[in-house]
């Protein structure tokens, strides 16, 4: 994916959810441990990798603001927080399995992790380390999903890659629907005209203006991350 005798440089975003595994909240132990052991694969294979990671296993900004209690902006920085959490631990997974591992979060929380400073992520990520990306932009009112395509953008990822549960871009919920019909590929035009949740309106039209393409893939098979980013093979499908 990139040019010859230069690494690939890839963006990783991982939901929230997908740590909490079957029990619907929290970080399941196992799910953290695999997930490790496939950015490890990536990174055995020179490949450049940063990662961000929801929140909703623990809490989302919009769901906490719902009964009008929590305002929206609260609920959003919540969100932000719970972000972290996950960072950390997925800082703490992949350390225990050899691999080299910096969090970089958008609010200053100094005494747990580096607070995200552009060129400092880039000197990381050229010492080999994994850069984790966490509390989002910093700024309630935009998703995670848009945070990884800012990030992505600024670190001059080659692709962001949306590792979920299935494997590509559905026009319904294929786990819903026997007649769901999946996309090898897509325009950026044609996710936001039919409003095709790969990912947020905001995200694919960031990832539009800078080129950026999104490939949305299926987390749970593995070796999946690593045949898709260095062979272009396997079951995927792509926004470009």
């Amino acid at each position: 994916m990139n040019a010859q005798n230069k690494k690939s440089r890839v963006l990783v975003k991982f939901s929230g959810e997908a740590l909490a595994g079957g029990n619907g909240f929290g970080v399941d132990i196992k799910i953290l441990q695999y997930i490790a052991q496939e950015i490890k694969l990536l990174a055995q294979n020179d490949i450049e990798i940063c990662i961000v990671i929801g929140g909703g296993n623990i809490i989302r900004g919009v769901s906490a603001s719902e009964g009008g209690i929590i305002r929206r902006t609260s609920g959003d920085y919540m969100g932000m927080l719970a972000t972290v959490i996950n960072a950390v631990a997925m800082q703490e997974a992949l350390e225990h399995c050899g691999v080299d591992v910096r969090v970089q979060s958008a609010i200053e929380i100094q005494e747990i992790c580096e607070t995200y400073i552009h060129r400092r992520a880039i000197r990381h990520i050229q010492k080999g380390r994994v850069v984790i990306f966490a509390a989002g932009t910093g700024n309630p009112f935009f998703t995670t999903d848009t945070a990884a395509t800012l990030r992505a953008i600024e670190i001059e990822a080659d692709v962001i890659v949306k590792a979920t549960k299935v494997d590509g871009i559905y026009n319904k919920d294929p786990n819903k629907f026997d007649d769901a019909v999946r996309f090898d590929s897509l325009s950026y035009d044609q996710a936001l005209k039919d409003d095709i949740k790969v990912m947020d309106d905001t995200s694919i039209a960031l990832a539009k203006d800078n080129r950026l393409p999104i490939i949305v893939c299926n987390m749970f098979k593995p070796g999946n991350l690593l045949d898709i980013i260095k062979y272009n093979r396997g079951i995927y499908s792509i926004v470009k």
